[in-house]
């Protein structure tokens, strides 16, 4: 049946195959689901070999070819990981070292239609996440008409771990950022195959939220990208953030000393503690994070760099952040909102700067202080960072640059907590993704209301029209100025979207002042 299915496939145009949910990549023919508003999804479908055995800590190698029809109607499994996020929900296959798994949405009911594609990279510090979360489900995307996908990477000790032997066995002579190249190798995949799924490898646009945004701007800044996307999309991070890319030597120094704690011997020896037993062994000793590096293949040099001297990729970019990225106890930590407590942490943290924050950042009364703190330590935890990378973008690339403020506040849970919780100042860090990928009806967690889905609308929209032609606008819409135009202009998402000129230029001209010496 599976050799009459291949030759029916081969005989007949790939039109008629993508109708019946059936289709033909590299590896083989996979079958996926026509879901009921008739976008065709594809999942699980491997897009590298399983980063197993002595594969573990290896660049991804291409996926085996299979034989017959395999089932791609459900989630492959997550990436290994712990338990860190409370707002992450799963629809993963269980969770396995065995993870390098992408998912297809497509409204093509032709291969030949020449779609534009949008691949997404979850967020999640690089501990967390997967690509089947619902609120990156790209249905929705879909029905814009976008062939919509999602990937899984390694993450943790899995997918950044560096040792000076994983760089002596290396043929690249580097050593971690594993879950930077998973993401290339789908990006690669994408090239070969999307065209079965009726998607333009030309009209390739790339993005992500928190370190799926520092990923996009380490795959816009990896000389190893090139060609692979002609577009990105950033919401709140990238990889020119305080401390978040390290020299390999540091990341290897880490690897050296998880080793030691693990009484292991060697890589070998690494090699063989199950997949379970590594992750508990990074939470008991407090290693759940492992260090982006400047590599020397990956990133050839810092990332800073490559953006200052202009050798990024020379494609649009719309990116941007949220208005309350996290509150105020990032700064304060649980002292009392009170100036002198406000002013004193500033002074720990900055010293003989700390008279240039305090103007910038400034709270008169206590009842200020909430909010200030909550401006600083936003634009610490990753605001900065993401207009560093607009800011060096915008200078040396030729391209469109688009940049954001989400301010639209989330509303009520449907079953809100007890005690309730203090009131947000703004828009939470991750809130606007359902918006943008207009999944609000995915997330059960809020009750919903018009002005959220008004809200979602014009996200979504605004981001669709980006990944079509490179240019948000469209009819409709408020009109969103690039950054290179004569009227550079930020464009505010809410209720009422609109362009307005920067007001906080000084605070990020005085913090890239202090961490880029």
């Amino acid at each position: 049946m599976n050799k009459i299915l291949l030759l029916l496939i081969l005989m007949f145009p790939l039109s008629e195959a993508l109708a019946q949910t059936t289709v033909m990549v590299s590896e083989g023919i996979l079958k996926g689901t026509e879901e009921a508003s008739g976008i065709r999804s594809f999942k699980g479908i491997p897009f590298a070999a399983p980063p197993v055995g002595d594969l573990r800590w290896k660049n991804p190698q291409p996926a085996k070819a299979w034989t017959g029809t395999r089932d791609a109607t459900h989630f492959g499994p997550k990436a290994m990981q712990r338990a860190i996020y409370s707002d992450m929900v799963f629809r993963s296959n269980g969770m396995s070292e065995d993870c390098l798994y992408l998912n297809v949405w497509t409204p093509a009911k032709q291969a030949t239609e020449k779609l534009p594609v949008l691949v997404y990279f979850y967020g999640g510090g690089f501990a967390a996440g997967d690509g089947s979360e619902p609120r990156y489900d790209g249905e929705s995307m879909a029905k814009k008409g976008i062939v919509t996908v999602t990937i899984s990477y390694r993450l943790g000790i899995f997918g950044f771990l560096s040792h000076p032997e994983l760089t002596k066995e290396s043929p690249t002579h580097s050593s971690g950022n594993y879950g930077l190249m998973d993401q290339h190798a789908a990006l690669v995949w994408v090239q070969k195959n999307i065209a079965a799924f009726g998607g333009d490898s030309e009209k390739v646009t790339i993005a992500g939220e928190s370190a799926g945004s520092m990923s996009v701007s380490s795959q816009v800044a990896s000389p190893l990208s090139k060609g692979l996307f002609r577009g990105a999309i950033g919401e709140s991070g990238s990889c020119l953030g305080i401390n978040s890319v390290s020299p390999l030597k540091e990341g290897e120094e880490k690897g050296l000393k998880f080793m030691t704690a693990a009484n292991a011997s060697s890589l070998a020896d690494l090699r063989k503690i199950p997949a379970d037993g590594l992750l508990e062994l990074t939470a008991h000793l407090d290693m759940n994070r492992f260090p982006v590096t400047i590599d020397g293949y990956f990133f050839p040099q810092s990332p800073i760099k490559i953006y200052g001297t202009g050798l990024q990729m020379d494609v649009p970019l719309l990116a941007g952040w949220n208005s309350a990225e996290v509150n105020y106890h990032s700064l304060m930590g649980n002292d009392s909102l009170t100036l002198t407590n406000y002013q004193t942490k500033v002074k720990t943290l900055y010293g003989d700067r700390a008279d240039e924050v305090l103007k910038l950042y400034n709270a008169a009364t206590d009842a200020d202080v909430e909010q200030v703190a909550t401006d600083l330590a936003s634009d610490r935890f990753i605001a900065y960072a993401t207009w560093k990378w607009i800011d060096l973008h915008s200078k040396t690339d030729g391209k469109p640059v688009y940049r954001y403020l989400f301010t639209h506040k989330l509303p009520p849970m449907v079953q809100p907590l007890n005690p309730p919780s203090r009131p947000l100042l703004g828009a939470p860090h991750a809130s606007e993704i359902e918006y943008a990928m207009g999944n609000l009806s995915l997330d059960k967690v809020y009750a919903w209301t018009p002005d959220d889905y008004k809200v979602s609308a014009t996200m979504q929209n605004y981001f669709a029209n980006f990944i079509k032609t490179g240019n948000p606008n469209g009819e409709g819409l408020p009109t969103w100025y690039g950054l290179q135009s004569s009227i550079p202009k930020v464009m505010i998402l809410d209720v009422e979207s609109k362009s307005q000129p920067e007001k906080n230029l000084k605070r990020y001209v005085l913090l890239d002042s202090i961490y880029n010496k």
